[in-house]
């Protein structure tokens, strides 16, 4: 595994680093005008709050309200108030609801500020630190609002994964599966998933695959930054899983539904005969240590179709989402939002 590696972008290239110890890397930022935006809940924060001057810190918390234009605006009302000017460095310290929120602050207030971010989560660490998209929810709509603009730089420390409560790994584990059915690397996570119980209690050993991961979405978004064609197969299970998270209001984790999200992509491509029901079931039999305890019924099946209703890639009364003829065969489909689909997808869970 490489020290560091560059990201090309349209926008700017920008660096990734692996540290053994981010507080050296940064360990002289209290002097230079740097803002440290960071998640409140963070374990051993203080640690890092400390290389900063104390006006120049603002805490978030990381949830889905503070993910909106509202939470953002708040963040911006608070950055000029600290009087923060064009030339300062703005650390974002923590997951992706804090790198999403600092990307869109940092891109439109005063035209664009420099900003590094530093990821503390599986999740982040193994996605969503490269591939400048930032995303935040307005009016209800989850991640309608958003833009491109990476960090300057990103350092990646892995001893932060000794932090994390196991729904978190268990997140991250799923995104990082995601990619590797999309990159046709099968053979990859049939090697991850037999470990499951070992990286829940020893997630630094997830370092090879964090790697993996970055190398299959670096691949993709220098090709295809803005997400116009390739990239986006990376929605591979997002549309399902986004509604998931919806309707348990959130209280399942974004990994473990999009690993649902998959299973339901794969089960309507089995019926739509695109892969055959041996093929669903041994990716079934791999995902299924990873799957959420949700059950759709019809009861409250009006709620979930409300969620896919409001999902960004529909067309018309069309939904967008990805299928698959196999690892590494995914496609972009259109299906229609008819009595069929929801058929489909109730039967789905009649299985499990």
């Amino acid at each position: 595994m490489p020290e560091s590696f560059t990201i090309k972008s349209r926008l700017k290239d920008y660096q990734l680093y692996f540290v053994d110890d981010v507080l050296n890397k940064i360990s002289d930022q209290r002097n230079t005008g740097a803002f440290l935006i960071i998640d409140s809940d963070l374990p051993g924060k203080n640690k890092i709050e400390k290389l900063f001057a104390k006006e120049r810190i603002i805490g978030l918390h990381a949830s889905e309200k503070t993910k909106t234009y509202e939470g953002c605006a708040k963040l911006i009302n608070q950055l000029l108030k600290a009087q923060v000017r064009r030339n300062n460095m703005i650390y974002a310290v923590g997951g992706g609801v804090i790198e999403d929120v600092v990307a869109f602050v940092a891109q439109v207030l005063f035209r664009g500020l420099e900003w590094t971010f530093i990821p503390t989560t599986l999740l982040s660490q193994a996605d969503s630190c490269i591939g400048s998209k930032s995303s935040i929810n307005f009016g209800g709509y989850k991640n309608l609002l958003g833009s491109f603009y990476p960090p300057s730089q990103i350092f990646i420390d892995f001893k932060f994964l000794k932090t994390l409560a196991k729904v978190e790994i268990k997140s991250g584990i799923g995104e990082i599966l995601h990619f590797y059915l999309v990159a046709g690397k099968l053979d990859l996570a049939e090697k991850m998933m037999p470990q499951y119980q070992l990286f829940l209690k020893s997630p630094i050993l997830l370092r090879p695959y964090i790697w993996e991961s970055l190398r299959v979405k670096k691949n993709v978004i220098e090709r295809d930054e803005l997400d116009r064609g390739e990239r986006n197969l990376f929605n591979y299970g997002h549309t399902f899983g986004h509604a998931i998270e919806s309707v348990t209001n959130y209280k399942i984790c974004h990994g473990q539904a999009v690993t649902m999200g998959m299973d339901i992509a794969n089960f309507l491509s089995y019926k739509r005969g695109y892969i055959n029901e041996e093929e669903f079931k041994r990716l079934h039999d791999l995902f299924s240590i990873n799957l959420p305890r949700f059950r759709l019924t019809l009861k409250n099946w009006p709620q979930y179709a409300t969620a896919l209703s409001k999902d960004k890639k529909n067309i018309g009364k069309t939904l967008g989402c990805i299928l698959t003829k196999g690892p590494g065969k995914m496609f972009k489909a259109q299906l229609a939002f008819d009595e069929a689909l929801k058929s489909d997808i109730l039967s789905y869970f009649d299985q499990q």
